[in-house]
This record gives C-alpha cells, structure tokens and sequence, in this order.
C-alpha cells in the first residue's frame, strides 16, 4: 500500500498536527462529501481534507433491511480489523453496520463499505485514489496509537435550515436524534461519546453526582439514571438552544421544503456528475433515453454489425420451372446455387428472353464467404417428356454431350419423391423476386445505418 505523499503530509504539519494523531470521519449524502478530522496539538479536531463522494446508493434515510440498497447513517466505530486491503474494490474499511442502535431496531444486512471503484450498492463508494489516501491516514493514526476511529454518517449537513428543509420527511424524527450528536461535536470539536438506550442514541452521558456504580446502557432496555458530561454540557447546550430556536424560525417564515426524491437511486458529487459522458439510446420498450457512462468507462463504439451465418440443409430438394415446348421443368437442382443460370440447353434462345428467376442477397453461408465467379450446370437436350436428372458434380461452362438414356435405365432411375418447397411454384415475373426469397437489404456497418438519427 502507498505511503502518504508529501503534500498530505505538509497539509498535516502546517495545520499543527502529528503524522499519527488520531482522526475522525463524517459522511453527508446529500452533499455527496466526504471529511477527515485530524486531532491537532491542542487536542480538539480540525479538518483535514474533504473528499467528493463518488457514489452512494438508495434514498436520504437509515438503512433498514438487506437489499435495500441504503447506505447507513449514524455513529459506528472502525477498528484495525475492519480495514481490508484485498477488497475487490481496491481497498475499504467495513462501516460496523448494524450497530447497537440498528440491531435494537431490528435493522439488518451486513459488508457495507466505505471502498473504491466509483460503484455503490449500500455503500459509500470513492475514487481508488481518494480511498488509498484515507486508507493511508487511517493506517498512520492507528500505527499512532488510536484504537478505533469514529465515523459519522449524515443525510446532509444538519444545519437548522437543512433540518427545516427536511421537517415534512418521515425521517425527521431520527434525524433530530443524529443532530444532536452532530451539535456536540460541532460545539465542541471532540469525539462524541456514544451510547444506546431505550432504542435510541444517547451522547455524552456521564455518571450522575453521588453514584456508587458505572453506568450500563442497554439498546432495548431503559435508559439509566446519567447527566450530560459537564465539560462539554455548556457548549452543547448554548448550541442546542441557538439551532432549536433558528429552527423554528426558518419553518415559520414558511421556508420551501426539499424537493421530492422519488425514483432517484442515491447520488454523486457534481465533481463527477460533471464529467459523466452522457449519450442517447433506446431501452427495451424503444424510448429514446439518456445514458450515463461512469468517469472511467469505455465509450460506446460503432461498428459493423456481423454477418449471421445461416446454414442450409443439405438434404433441401429444390425445383425452378422454365419455360418449354412440353411444359415441364426442364431440370430440378440439389441446391440453392443451382438455381442461378438453369437454362435449358435446346431453348437458349428462349430461355434469354424469359431469364432466369433471380436468388435475392440474403444473410446466408454464401454472403459471408468470398465472392467466387459463378457456375453454370448445363446438361444436353433430354428427349421430350423424359427430363435428364442434373449432374451431381459441377460441370464446365461448355455444354457436354451425354449418353442417351435406354429405357432399361430409366425404368431402374424411377424418380424418388421429392420435397416440395415455395421455388416450386412457377417461374414468377423477370422483374418480380423469387416467390418465399427474402427481401434486398442494404448491406453496411451499424453506423452507416444510424448516422443522424441521435441512436448509440
């Protein structure tokens, strides 16, 4: 793993604090942003460095079942072994989830991440470069000796007027418990103590005066007899006071409340939104859409679409009527090709004036194969009412003599019956196309046929 570079490293020394200090996280959704808090020599938390989120997926709210795609929101605490770096998303540190407060609440699912890679489901996902260098600070603050750092997550910046904002949202109530873990830190720029109790987090909880044992919080149970830690109760209260009494204000001037975020899966920093190449296509019900390729992915090309490749049977039997003096079919080819320039030797003449049905291009074995010069089969003049069955073997272009068939042999090559298909129909029109042949397509790549209409 990469050490921390030089620069993070001056950023920490000029903002007076240790290589090794401890830190804390915190996570906004709605902002999309992501902050390291490093403790200074003073001994109170600044921040460090804020980092653009790359993905989160679900809604603004806690996550409640698994699948649901939510990312967590709370205080969870990250230990060195939570930290993974053989992560299939470069590398992650496991957020803790459920907690105490989630498993009192029912809540479940598990391996939600905040990890590399720019891809969510659950999780808080970064660039592979932002994660190698929380990854590298979260390392060195433990090499320094913090045994576990703490990571808050928010749906956004618990402002009052955010809050306001938010007042109408079935998640209000929960919320104005995380605000006053947030106040507390805020007011005081130290980790906030947390506790849970009676299904809910309780913050800086202290031992009341003239207790004779520590406290013990149950998740589920009541919440013991404590008070608010003193040296911190000044602050957090003057501040709870001031975002209380700003709150009311903003919901009495009437302040708009957020948008709707229906049908909306999770979010992104506008840094990375910016740079999303957005194309058009077409979903499965042919509406045209908008398509959003992720920083990093491979553009969309056009090529040529593939020929296909379409076998014909061989045992197909196939039949072209020509016209002659008799009426009859002067020749019955084993095969699509030798329908092509089936003439009748005797009626060359008249055979040109009628020409020959024509094969239509098609996406066939034939298409996908070089072009080739054609050939002919050509067989000499049958008797009258005795048709001459064509050679099975390709035959030259010049016309050759055969043996003229005895009756012995005709009686012993009695025609088997044949298979019937649409080309036994009667010759059609020179200009018309084969009766049951496909129609003429244009012949080009994807692109080709595309060009201007906006599809990719």
């Amino acid at each position: 793993m990469a050490p921390l570079s030089q620069k993070t490293i001056s950023e920490i020394q000029e903002k007076n604090m240790d290589k090794g200090s401890p830190i804390l996280v915190r996570l906004f959704k709605e902002e999309s942003e992501l902050e390291v808090w490093k403790q200074n020599k003073d001994g109170q938390y600044a921040l460090l460095k804020t980092y653009p989120i790359c993905r989160w997926s679900g809604d603004l709210g806690p996550k409640k079942k698994e699948g649901d795609r939510q990312a967590p929101e709370g205080f969870y605490t990250i230990t060195p072994g939570q930290m993974n770096p053989n992560s299939s998303y470069y590398l992650a540190f496991n957020t803790g989830f459920p907690n105490a407060y989630d498993r009192a609440m029912g809540y479940t699912g598990s391996e939600l991440m905040v990890h590399g890679d720019c891809s969510s489901r659950g999780c808080y996902a970064m660039t592979d470069e932002q994660i190698q260098e929380i990854y590298a600070l979260a390392r060195e603050s433990f090499f320094g000796g913090q045994k576990s750092f703490q990571l808050q997550a928010f749906p956004f910046r618990m402002t009052a007027l955010n809050m306001a904002k938010h007042r109408n949202n079935p998640n209000f109530a929960f919320w104005k418990m995380l605000k006053e873990g947030y106040d507390h830190f805020e007011a005081t720029k130290l980790e906030t103590k947390v506790a849970v109790c009676d299904r809910r987090y309780v913050f800086d909880p202290a031992e009341p005066d003239g207790a004779t044992r520590p406290l013990s919080f149950n998740p589920r149970g009541a919440c013991p007899a404590y008070q608010l830690d003193k040296n911190v109760a000044d602050a957090v209260l003057e501040m709870r006071r001031d975002e209380q009494y700003k709150m009311a204000k903003y919901i009495a001037e009437g302040v708009s409340t957020a948008a709707s975020r229906a049908g909306i899966d999770g979010g992104m920093n506008p840094v990375f939104a910016s740079k999303l190449n957005t194309q058009e296509g077409y979903d499965a019900k042919g509406n045209l859409v908008q398509v959003a390729a992720a920083p990093g992915s491979l553009p969309r090309e056009n090529g040529p679409i593939p020929a296909t490749n379409v076998t014909v049977p061989k045992n197909l039997t196939t039949q072209v009527a020509t016209a002659s003096d008799s009426g009859e079919g002067a020749g019955k080819p084993g095969s699509i090709a030798g329908l092509i320039g089936m003439f009748n030797a005797s009626e060359e003449s008249k055979a040109a004036d009628n020409a020959a049905p024509a094969l239509r291009g098609t996406n066939t074995d034939m298409a996908a194969k070089p072009k080739r010069s054609p050939v002919y089969q050509t067989a000499s003049t049958p008797k009258p009412h005795h048709p001459a069955k064509p050679a099975a073997t390709v035959a030259s272009a010049t016309p050759v003599a055969r043996a003229k068939p005895t009756e012995k042999d005709e009686a012993s090559s009695a025609p088997a019956p044949e298979l019937r298909t649409a080309y036994s129909a009667p010759a059609p029109a020179p200009s018309a196309p084969l009766s049951g042949a496909q129609p003429v397509m244009p012949v080009g790549g994807f692109a080709s046929r595309w060009v201007g209409t906006g599809f990719r």
